[in-house]
């Protein structure tokens, strides 16, 4: 059995959520819309419908995103026997630069989006990798 602190992977979703929040608003919420071809208009039509099964699923993706990312880390420590911050930071970006930003490649490649599309939800996926691997290896 895999020795994991929930309460870590817990507080590394909600890291996420939170940096999720800030990122998607005040910090580039505009230039987001604008890339995925929203309005002030359908944004509202979408908040008064109803966003919080949206918010639900995002928070269990990011439990399950912080719940692997622990398993990773931990097996990481023991094989590489790195421990502390550092290897939740280094842990972190290799699993980001492996399995997040070639999925959203595909956004690019496939589904026609803009780079600067690719640049900003990648940006925001390996700031918020990044806190969960410091939250996750801190608390190992």
């Amino acid at each position: 059995m895999v020795p994991i602190n929930y309460l870590a992977v817990v507080a590394a979703a909600v890291a996420s959520m939170a940096i999720g929040f800030v990122w998607y608003g005040p910090l580039f919420g505009k230039q987001w819309m604008a890339l995925m071809g929203f309005t002030k208009e359908s944004m509202n039509a979408a908040k008064a419908k109803g966003m919080s099964k949206s918010y639900a699923l995002m928070t269990i993706g990011s439990l399950v995103m912080a719940y692997v990312l622990a398993n990773g880390l931990v097996f990481g420590n023991s094989y590489l026997n790195m421990y502390g911050v550092s290897a939740g930071l280094q842990g972190a970006f290799w699993y980001w630069l492996g399995f997040v930003a070639p999925v959203l490649l595909g956004l690019v490649l496939w589904d026609g989006k803009p780079w600067k599309l690719f640049f900003l939800n990648a940006g925001y996926y390996l700031v918020s990798m990044l806190a969960m691997g410091a939250i996750l290896a801190g608390w190992m």
